[in-house]
């Protein structure tokens, strides 16, 4: 109590941390509450409450000493990112010969395009505020909100490959149902599904973090993810093991399978045909999407399995893997469907 007396002396002294003063006191009303209420039970008590709750980012560890060797490269990818998105989005936006007869195909590039934006500013930005200005602390709620973003939108573009996928499998193997089988009616009403689908299966992941009681503040790691935060509670945390790692994950892992069979029933249809240049060109068709699919997932998966399983992988190298993954997927995306890609690339 007196070293937490003393830290409120240095704290009244410095007005820039005055706002640290109502978290502390309330720091330590919860402590001694929990102690009390706990003494007599044996049963070890969390020290700390949710309500205006602080956590630690710690970063990334070992690498620490060398911000900017990190931090540049990042920064660098995230506003390519950025800038290639937002000139992807305008393009679908504006050109009108990209809305007709492939409407269904463009629309979903451009929504990928979208949460692209949304998965790598909701956790780069932070990360290089902890590289370039050591701000580590972040809020429980501002916490909870960049978990629910990163994992939303990772189930959010899982769906919308598989989007892509049926549109190439529409196209390829049946040509001539192509635009009355994917209208705008059939494109709203799949890109709604997958959005729906996506938010059901990621915010029970709100109510799990929500209801557990937390005694520890530091997360090694750059941005918050559900395990990583769940692992500061001093509670059971099996529940959010189990569904952390079956529901997300089997929802994106139906996605690949029914990606992988839509895919064989297009290379069944692509050897088919009687010409070799057809057979090329529709290759070559699939081939920016089965790049996209493959920077997505395998290192997206990792990083879950990681999380949850890795003890003997080095904490720097799954967290390294993460960063990546919110970064290389949304930077590379629209310089491979700009390259790849006719109508745009014109």
């Amino acid at each position: 109590m007196k070293n937490k007396m003393g830290k409120f002396l240095e704290l009244e002294r410095d007005p820039r941390l005055a706002w640290r003063l109502s978290f502390h006191s309330h720091e330590i009303s919860v402590s001694d509450e929990n102690l009390t209420s706990h003494r007599n039970s044996g049963v070890a008590a969390p020290i700390y409450s949710t309500v205006n709750y602080m956590f630690v980012l710690i970063g990334i560890p070992g690498l620490r000493d060398l911000p900017m060797l990190i931090s540049v490269p990042f920064c660098l990818m995230y506003l390519v990112a950025v800038a290639g998105n937002a000139i992807l989005i305008c393009v679908v936006a504006v050109e009108r010969s990209l809305h007709e007869p492939m409407y269904f195909m463009y629309f979903f590039l451009a929504l990928l395009a979208l949460w692209d934006l949304i998965l790598s500013s909701s956790t780069v930005p932070k990360a290089l505020r902890i590289f370039w200005l050591h701000d580590v602390d972040i809020s429980f709620g501002s916490c909870v909100t960049q978990l629910f973003f990163t994992h939303f939108a990772f189930v959010v573009e899982s769906g919308i490959l598989l989007a892509m996928a049926f549109d190439h499998y529409v196209a390829i193997c049946y040509p001539l149902m192509y635009t009355t089988t994917l209208n705008h009616d059939a494109t709203g009403k799949i890109g709604g599904a997958v959005v729906i689908r996506s938010f059901a299966t990621v915010f029970s992941i709100v109510f799990l973090v929500k209801r557990l009681p937390f005694c520890r503040t530091d997360i090694t790691h750059t941005f918050c993810e559900h395990i990583g935060l769940a692992k500061q509670a001093c509670a059971d945390i099996t529940n959010n093991i189990w569904y952390g790692i079956s529901v997300p994950l089997l929802s994106v892992m139906l996605d690949m399978v029914t990606i992988v069979i839509s895919y064989g029933l297009i290379l069944w249809a692509v050897f088919k045909l009687p010409s070799r240049d057809a057979r090329m060109k529709a290759l070559s068709t699939c081939g920016s999407h089965v790049c996209v699919i493959l920077m997505f997932y395998l290192p997206g998966i990792f990083t879950v399995i990681a999380q949850c399983f890795g003890r003997k992988i080095p904490k720097h190298v799954h967290i390294l893997l993460a960063d990546l993954f919110v970064l290389v997927p949304p930077m590379m995306n629209p310089i491979i469907y700009g390259v790849k890609t006719k109508q745009i690339h014109e």
